[in-house]
């Protein structure tokens, strides 16, 4: 913008005649008009640049309606391009100035507006009241184009929450309004959402008969960027229909190709080099499904080039994984790992609100995981690895760095938080700081279980025959049967899980003073216990303490500084909020303070705003929570009970994450009551990633609720240990369980296992 002033400033100081030129190319009503035929053609960042230099404009020349009008349409392109965080910062900031204008049909528009971003978002809870309110307004001035609008971004919403039947019926009322005011593509949009739908749904027939209805219609639009996307879409539906009516595969094949070719012809005569790359990429994934791997390839190609124009990552990953699939499958595996290589670039360099953000059919895992496993898989499985151990360790290296890389990604997904691993060690490897550990890392593999292993003496890999569905079966059995505590069926499943993740290793491990195996785990494998495995004699945690984290790069490696420790403790004895009562924590509280000193929050005390407020006066070393907490399978859902509300992970991490300001970061989290949902992976994410969003170097804490009894013996016993200065945390906590072990009451692992020491073990 400033360029564009500077040139103007000299054609109206040194050409006269310029004058009225420089003035209509700087009109703001010029610059809606150029934002849209970006944004027609698909190039939404410079619609954006455009509609923000006449946002400006508007507002120097006193417009509020332009201004208005200039700041939604920003909001569309920024919403376009997956930027939502700016684009609900101007439709705020456009709904704040058209209310006070009273301008009924623009309020309607711009809540409608909201309410589609919020649902893009996946804020469903947020979109509804936007949704709601605009719809009221629109009705009440008999506005049927907005309504027509927000109706179809009801259906969505109601898809979104499986509601079937309302979300038909707002689309077939979004229907009838936009054609009875002869808008054609907001009817063939809201057809097009009626059959997604009914294909999500399982009525394939009618999702059929809708996308047929959607195809005709659409064909008759002028060229845009939405017809192609609209012909994209229906591409994509007819390839998945094509799965339930296997009489018509072919034809539906045929259909979607022949609909994918229109959308490239289409984005190419346009000049939508977006729309292109994804035309051109996923005519190329129908082919790959049809083993034409040449002609795939070509077009795969193709789209990767329209994608580079376009500066798409988000594309791109997807085509360059495509290209090493095809590369694979062609015989070319060196070629392959590049093209992977090039995938897992480009997913790094996605824009956070992109990372986070996954389809509501398929978790984070499901969508991008397959390129960073598919990596690791063809680099382990490079002859280089099993012809030449020597040189093996540098592909070792690259496939547990793709893993890591996932890892990290996954975590920041789970939290909403692109800054959840800042404070992630820099200073040096995991592998060096400990003489005596053994860093054991799992990935598993749809065939077999690689486990990597860093010792004080090298990287080691051995694979072992077990495929990830029948492991996956034996942990979900193992933690179910853990929990029992009056019987001991898990023994087999212990048993099994230990020949497939120590018996392998155990030749290695041998010969070295190893006392602390540290696992990273992954998947299934976060929800159980390590120190629960059984070699047939005794348990794991009997020969080594045993630490956990959720990745390497997300550890910081410093010991605890044990002289003049501080803690605060807090928890709660008494039922609050249909929670029941632990009445152990009293003395567990009482007994950190002898130990360590500091404050102690319990019951009425121990509400979020003391908690906030001794945390930003103290400099505590420690911070002991002895109270009910719940780890969901997303942030949402996971929380901490205080005696008068809720605290959630973010204002965990607000509390606690002043500390990262000063010399020391909070050396450990404790959480004694906290649990997680047997089989569910997501949740076992978030309790091994809560020291790292909260900023503390360790945390302990449990993967299910115990006696309190038990809790509150185990946690006294772990601190006393901690006493020692030569002592690791994690093997004071091992002391602590094998008295727990040694105790005829408390002895099954249902009791002592749960405890988890997550993060840095030191």
């Amino acid at each position: 913008m400033k360029r564009h002033i500077a040139l103007a400033t000299v054609c109206l100081t040194l050409f006269g005649a310029a004058t009225v030129c420089a003035a209509e190319a700087l009109k703001p009503e010029h610059s809606m008009e150029q934002g849209w035929q970006s944004f027609q053609r698909g190039d939404f960042e410079q619609a954006a640049l455009n509609w923000q230099d006449a946002a400006r404009g508007y507002q120097q020349v006193k417009q509020p309606n332009g201004e208005i009008d200039a700041l939604t349409r920003l909001a569309q392109a920024y919403q376009s391009m997956g930027q939502y965080n700016q684009a609900l910062q101007s439709l705020n900031s456009a709904l704040a100035r058209v209310r006070q204008t009273s301008d009924d049909p623009r309020i309607a528009s711009i809540l409608g507006s909201v309410g589609s971003l919020y649902l893009s978002a996946g804020s469903l809870d947020s979109a509804s009241p936007a949704l709601e309110e605009g719809l009221k307004v629109a009705r009440r001035i008999d506005d049927k184009t907005v309504s027509a609008v927000i109706l179809n971004n009801l259906g969505n919403l109601k898809t979104a929450q499986k509601q079937y039947p309302e979300a038909m019926a707002a689309y077939r009322e979004s229907i009838e309004s936009a054609r009875a005011t002869h808008n054609a593509p907001l009817a063939v949009r809201a057809i097009t959402n009626a059959a997604t739908m009914s294909l999500q749904s399982g009525r394939y027939q009618e999702a059929k008969d809708f996308f047929d209805q959607a195809v005709e219609e659409m064909m008759a639009l002028e060229p845009s960027h939405e017809k192609a996307y609209g012909l994209i879409t229906a591409g994509l539906a007819y390839q998945k229909l094509s799965l339930h009516f296997p009489d018509a595969k072919d034809a539906l094949h045929l259909k979607a190709g022949g609909l994918f070719a229109r959308a490239a012809a289409l984005a190419d005569a346009i000049d939508d080099a977006r729309a292109a790359s994804y035309a051109w990429g996923y005519l190329g994934a129908l082919y790959e499904t049809e083993q034409r791997y040449q002609e795939s390839l070509e077009l795969t190609r193709r789209a990767i080039f329209a994608g580079q124009r376009a500066v798409l990552p988000e594309a791109l990953y997807r085509w360059q994984w495509q290209t090493g699939r095809l590369l694979k499958a062609m015989g070319n595996p060196q070629e392959a790992i590049g093209a992977y290589r090039r995938a897992v670039y480009a997913l790094q360099s996605i824009r956070p609100e992109l990372t986070v953000t996954t389809s509501a059919q398929s978790s984070f895992r499901e969508s991008v995981g397959p390129v960073y496993f598919e990596l690791a898989d063809l680099l382990l499985q490079n002859p280089a690895v099993s012809q030449n151990p020597q040189q093996a360790e540098p592909n070792l290296l690259e496939a547990r760095d793709a893993i890591e890389m996932f890892k990290v990604a996954e975590l920041r997904d789970y939290f909403h938080d692109q800054c959840v691993d800042a404070a992630r060690s820099r200073i040096s490897a995991l592998e060096t700081v400990s003489k005596t550990a053994a860093i054991i890392y799992p990935i598993i593999l749809k065939d077999r279980l690689e486990l990597l292993v860093s010792l004080p003496t090298g990287m080691k890999r051995v694979s072992v025959p077990v495929t990830a569905e029948v492991l996956t079966k034996e942990v979900r059995e193992f933690r179910l049967l853990l929990e029992k505590r009056t019987t001991r069926e898990y023994l087999p499943y212990a048993q099994e899980l230990y020949n497939h993740l120590i018996r392998p290793l155990e030749s290695v491990l041998a010969p070295l003073p190893i006392d602390t195996l540290v696992f990273v785990p992954d998947g299934a494998l976060r929800t159980i216990p390590m120190a629960a495995l059984h070699d047939g004699k005794g348990f794991l945690i009997q020969r080594y303490a045993v630490a956990t984290t959720p990745g390497l790069t997300l550890t910081d490696p410093r010991p605890l500084k044990r002289e003049h420790m501080k803690a605060l403790s807090a928890g709660l004895s008494e039922g609050v909020q249909g929670f029941p009562a632990l009445p152990s924590v009293s003395e567990e509280l009482d007994a950190i303070k002898g130990f360590y000193g500091g404050t102690v929050l319990l019951n009425r005390d121990f509400v979020a705003s003391r908690v906030e407020q001794e945390l930003k006066d103290e400099p505590f070393s420690l911070v002991h929570i002895a109270s009910h907490g719940q780890f969901g399978n997303s942030v949402e859902k996971s929380f901490l009970l205080t005696f008068d509300d809720k605290l959630t992970m973010d204002r965990l991490d607000q509390f606690i994450g002043v500390f990262r300001f000063r010399d020391e970061p909070l050396g450990l989290l404790t959480l004694s009551a906290c649990e997680t949902a047997a089989g569910d992976d997501r949740a076992a994410l978030g309790l091994a990633g809560v020291a790292i969003k909260a900023g503390a170097r360790s945390a302990v804490a449990t993967l299910w609720f115990i006696n309190d009894q038990a809790s509150s013996e185990l946690i006294t016993e772990f601190y006393r240990q901690l006493q020692t200065p030569s002592e690791s945390k994690a093997v004071a906590l091992q002391r602590a369980q094998l008295k727990m072990l040694g105790d005829g009451v408390y002895e099954h692992p249902a009791y002592w296992a749960p405890f988890l020491l997550l993060n840095n073990w030191l």
